[in-house]
């Protein structure tokens, strides 16, 4: 009976032993490298700034009046006479009919001078045509924009992987920052799941380690290998002429397709082309003469139509337009549209169908608001289904601290995020370049 309690004694050991050597192996200790580092910031005050109240002005004591001393004999003093209220002069004003109004103490008498016109010197009148700033090495221009991703996603994910042990609460919170910037379920297991297997490969210890390994999972999600260039240049017919390209800008509402176009007619310019914008949305009040200042800052000519016209009618004839006038691009911007509505998917199936009697349509941007998360993605597979995208335009991506739209759209319609627009100003409509994209959130 002793020997039996001896063996169960053991194997209870053995088991206990066992399991601490195993919890040991699974955590991964990351350690940060002792260097001298220098202090952040390059301006360091040694002391705070210093508030002091303004000394309180001073108070005069209050003066007894002398009490009067009574003589014999003497008179008292008379009781001075009640003073008469003065009679305010309103009732002698006529611009005001005798009655009191707000502000009648500064009213402007009639018969004062009244100042007369003053000659002043105009600015010299701007050209029509506007300067555009250089197409290559936007992003990188640019990549202070994403500073809400960068601290929301990329900082985050740096902290929680070089913050010591990794333990499985860690993992857990590293897929719960994942999730948090819109990377999705699936694209988020892959990335948890290469960066478990990459730790342990290739003997990660120190967080500069940890931020390679990150940034080469992260680069590596975005499918660098996807072709992103724009197909915007003219092409051969079968009789042996030129075409131009034709690009059709598709979106919801209020995703800025209008404001895109403009801004990819100024890019295409700028690389020496000559662009044709087609005006289909004849729905949405003044977005032809929205598109139409666009074009007029570049150069480029807009084709329009009545407003409440056929847009397909108008895309055709800025095709037709376009031929004729041998111009390199034709950019239209069509209606926005609510994925939900069928009829209205349908009008714009129909938009590209009878542009395609005239030319092939070359590039189909869908334009999405990358603050809308989930959503977008939804909106996505629709127009994907009736349209046909080839490429993605991520509009509003520096109002966001979710940059993770970018990895799943991708992975939903397996199309490339092709343009990202990183702010308000004309120029701020730049190529995507996951490389760059992710050095910007990590950096």
């Amino acid at each position: 009976m002793i020997w039996i309690i001896v063996v169960v004694a053991a194997l209870l050991a053995v088991a206990l032993v066992t399991g601490v050597v195993l919890a040991r192996r699974r955590r991964i200790s990351i350690t940060e490298p002792e260097q001298d580092k220098p202090a952040k910031g390059g301006y360091q005050a040694g002391g705070a700034i210093t508030f002091n109240a303004p000394p309180p002005p001073p108070v005069a004591e209050p003066t007894r009046p002398a009490e009067p001393v009574e003589r014999a004999g003497a008179t008292p003093a008379p009781t001075p006479a009640p003073v008469e209220p003065v009679e305010h002069p309103v009732a002698e004003r006529t611009e005001v009919d005798g009655q009191p109004g707000v502000g009648d103490d500064a009213a402007v008498p009639r018969d004062s001078v009244k100042r007369g016109f003053v000659e002043v010197d105009l600015p010299e009148a701007a050209s029509e045509i506007e300067e555009i700033e250089p197409t290559s090495g936007r992003l990188e221009r640019l990549r202070g924009r994403l500073s809400r991703s960068r601290s929301t996603f990329g900082q985050s994910l740096l902290g929680l992987l070089g913050a010591g042990d990794l333990d499985e609460d860690s993992w857990t919170d590293i897929e719960d920052t994942l999730l948090m910037a819109d990377l999705g379920a699936a694209i988020t297991d892959q990335i948890v799941t290469a960066l478990r297997e990459q730790i342990v490969a290739r003997g990660v210890r120190t967080s500069e380690d940890a931020r390679a390994l990150l940034r080469d999972v992260l680069v590596d999600a975005l499918h660098p290998e996807m072709v992103r260039a724009v197909n915007a240049l003219p092409h051969a017919n079968g009789s042996g002429g030129v075409k131009p390209a034709v690009v059709l800008v598709v979106g919801v509402n209020g995703v800025g397709k209008t404001t895109t176009t403009g801004k990819l007619a100024r890019v295409l310019v700028a690389d020496g082309r000559t662009v044709l914008l087609g005006a289909a949305d004849t729905f949405r009040a003044a977005a032809a003469d929205q598109l139409e200042t666009w074009g007029s800052r570049v150069g480029a000519a807009t084709v329009r139509g009545a407003e409440g016209a056929d847009p397909a009618s108008v895309a055709f004839e800025a095709v037709k337009q376009g031929v004729s006038d041998g111009v390199d691009t034709v950019l239209i911007d069509t209606a926005g549209r609510l994925h939900t509505k069928t009829g209205l998917m349908d009008e714009l199936g129909k938009v590209k169908r009878v542009v395609e009697k005239q030319a092939e349509v070359d590039e189909v941007l869908l334009v999405l608001d990358a603050t809308t998360g989930q959503n977008g993605l939804t909106q996505a597979r629709v127009f994907a289904e009736v349209v046909d995208v080839t490429g993605i335009v991520l509009t509003k991506l520096d109002g966001t601290a979710k940059g993770g739209i970018v990895f799943q759209v991708q992975r939903e319609l397996g199309v490339p995020v092709k343009l990202v627009g990183l702010g308000e100003g004309a120029d701020h409509l730049a190529p995507f370049e996951p490389t760059a994209f992710v050095d910007a959130l990590l950096n």
